[in-house]
C-alpha cells in the first residue's frame, strides 16, 4: 500500500484535554467539529469518553456520527439549528444546543418536544460573527428561562483575538460579556484555547479548547502553560526514488528549484492531494529519518521532492516527516503563509492509524 499516513497519538490527545481542563478550573468541553480537525471525531471522542465533561461539534450531522459510534456524553452544537424541524432529532438525541438569534427563540417556543433543551445562549461581545446583541440577549434569557422546553441555560460568548496577546480586545469582550450577565443566574462559558493559554486572568466554568487538544498553539509565543502540549498528528510518508543531479538542473513542475550544486534529490509518496500545501515553497521543513531536512521544487498532487545531498544514510523507504512531533505543524504553516488549522483539516485521503 501507498506508504503516506496520519498517525494520530490519542494518549497525547487526552493528555492534552487534561491539561486544557485544569487551565479552565472547571469543566471543559473537548471541541472535535471538522472530524476533530482531522485528526478523527469517532476515535478521538472514543478516547475521551470517560473521561471528557462533553464535546462540542458544529452541527447536527457531526453529532449524530458520534451518537451513532455510541459516545452518549454531552453533545454541544456549536451552530445551533439551522431549522425548526431539527429541533425534535436535537431533543430525541439529548444534544445541547447554542441560541444564537431571536428565530431560534420562538422557534424552541412553539416547539413540542418530547424532553426540555440544554440551551447555551451566545451573545455577541465584540466578534460580531454569531450571538445575540447586549438587549436581546436578556430578552432571550428571560423567554428561554420561562420556556417548559428549556432544561437550563449557559450563558457565552467567544473571543475575536484572544490569539492576539497584546491586543486589549479580548479583555474588553470579557468586561462585556460580564455586564450583560451579572445579574443573570447560570452557568457560563467564554475560552477558547487561546484564552485558556495567554488570558489566565479570564475564566467561566466551561471551557471549550480546541486547537491546543491538538497540541498545537494558536500563536507563535510560547507560553509556559503550554510547555506540556503534545503534538497529536505526525502525518508522514517514505521515499519512493532517488535522483542524481548535476548542477543547474529543474526539478519538478515549473522549475520552481534549480541545483546549485550537484545534488541528491528524494521522491516522497504524498503530494497536495492529501493535504499537504501545494505551494509550500523551497525550504518548507521535513525531518528525512529523524534528522532535519527541506523541501525542494513545486508539491506535485501525490509526490513532493526533498533534497538528500547532506543525508547519505537516506534512500528507497525513508520515512520523512512533513509534520509532526519533530515538525511543527504550526511552523510549516507560517512557513506557507497560512494557518494550523488549514493544514490539519485539510488532511484527506491519507489513512488515520489511532493509536493509544
Amino acid at each position: 500500500m501507498r506508504p503516506a499516513h496520519a498517525l494520530i497519538d490519542l494518549d497525547a490527545f487526552r493528555r492534552n484535554y487534561h491539561l486544557a481542563r485544569a487551565l479552565a478550573g472547571g469543566k471543559a468541553l473537548a471541541v472535535i467539529k471538522a472530524d476533530a480537525y482531522g485528526h478523527g471525531a469517532v476515535a478521538c471522542a472514543q478516547a475521551l469518553a470517560d473521561e471528557a465533561d462533553g464535546f462540542a461539534v458544529a452541527c447536527i450531522e457531526e453529532a449524530l456520527t458520534l451518537r451513532t459510534a455510541g459516545i452518549r456524553s454531552p453533545i454541544l452544537l456549536l451552530e445551533g439549528f439551522f431549522d425548526e424541524d431539527e429541533l425534535p432529532l436535537i431533543a430525541e438525541h439529548d444534544l445541547w444546543c447554542v441560541v444564537q438569534a431571536m428565530w431560534q427563540v420562538r422557534a424552541i417556543e412553539n416547539a413540542i418536544l418530547p424532553r426540555p433543551l440544554r440551551i447555551w445562549l451566545k451573545l455577541d461581545t465584540g466578534m460580531h460573527r454569531l450571538g445575540l446583541s447586549s438587549r436581546e440577549g436578556r430578552a432571550a434569557y428571560l423567554r428561554l428561562s420561562a420556556s417548559a422546553q428549556v432544561s437550563s441555560l449557559v450563558m457565552m460568548s467567544h473571543f475575536a483575538r484572544g490569539d492576539e496577546l497584546d491586543c486589549p480586545r479580548t479583555e474588553e469582550q470579557a468586561s462585556t460579556f460580564t455586564q450583560i450577565t451579572s445579574d443573570l443566574f447560570g452557568e457560563t462559558s467564554l475560552c477558547n484555547s487561546a484564552a485558556l493559554l495567554g488570558w489566565p486572568g479570564i475564566r467561566a466554568d466551561w471551557g471549550r479548547p480546541g486547537l491546543m487538544l491538538y497540541g498545537v498553539l494558536p500563536f507563535q509565543t510560547r507560553l509556559p502553560a503550554a510547555i506540556e502540549l503534545e503534538p497529536v498528528m505526525t502525518l508522514e510518508s517514505k521515499i519512493i526514488a532517488t535522483r542524481e543531479l548535476g548542477e543547474g538542473e529543474p526539478i519538478g513542475y515549473s522549475a520552481r528549484f534549480v541545483t546549485d550544486r550537484p545534488t541528491r534529490v528524494g521522491v516522497v509518496a504524498i503530494g497536495y492531494a492529501d493535504g499537504y500545501p501545494q505551494f509550500a515553497g523551497n525550504g518548507a521543513p521535513v525531518a528525512i529519518d529523524g534528522k532535519p531536512g527541506r523541501l525542494i521544487g513545486r508539491v506535485s498532487m501525490d509526490m513532493l521532492t526533498v533534497d538528500l545531498t547532506d543525508h547519505p544514510q537516506a534512500g528507497l523507504g525513508s520515512r520523512v516527516e512533513l509534520w509532526g512531533k519533530q515538525i511543527s505543524v504550526a511552523e510549516l504553516a507560517a512557513h506557507c503563509h497560512t494557518s494550523a488549522y488549514e493544514l490539519l483539516c485539510g488532511v484527506k485521503r491519507v489513512p488515520l492509524i489511532h493509536r493509544g
